[in-house]
């Protein structure tokens, strides 16, 4: 799980370094199939640059989520896709809201078009998400105690 934040950490951070080293802010850069382009903006909101003026409050729900799954996460039970996924949503997490403290917004360059813009740290976030949401919906969840233990 820690291997995987790390991994996340690390290539969130490339890739917005290279993005803010390479492009200026505002413009894009096509890539060859048109599908997606390269598009440097800088959020200090939420998802999809909603409600920018509770950057702070966003940092404290980050240390939330990175709290709960270095508490909690490895007790979940699931295997080792949980892990991963827990994993992706800390590092996620920890990027971003790294980048909230620092700068006081995301960079965010990844631009499909019909979606708002997102960066690596989103991707590890969502993908991270629906993994757990899909395996605690699909009988991945906790073990259920036995009736003897039911209150």
């Amino acid at each position: 799980m820690l291997a995987t934040a790390a991994i996340v950490i690390a290539l969130d951070h490339l890739t917005k370094w290279l993005v803010t080293s390479h492009i200026p802010l505002g413009n894009q850069v096509p890539a060859t199939n048109q599908i997606v382009n390269i598009h440097y903006i800088q959020n200090s909101g939420a998802a999809f640059g909603l409600f920018p003026q509770f950057t702070y409050f966003y940092v404290v729900v980050a240390v939330i989520v990175a709290g709960y799954i270095l508490a909690f996460g490895p007790r979940m039970g699931g295997g080792l896709l949980r892990l991963l996924a827990f994993g992706c949503v800390l590092g996620g997490a920890i990027s971003d809201g790294a980048d909230r403290v620092l700068f006081g917004h995301v960079t965010d360059f990844i631009d499909f078009h019909f979606w708002p813009v997102f960066n690596v740290a989103d991707i590890a976030i969502v993908g991270g998400m629906l993994v757990i949401v899909v395996q605690l919906g699909f009988g991945g969840g906790p073990p259920e105690r036995p009736p003897a233990e039911r209150p």
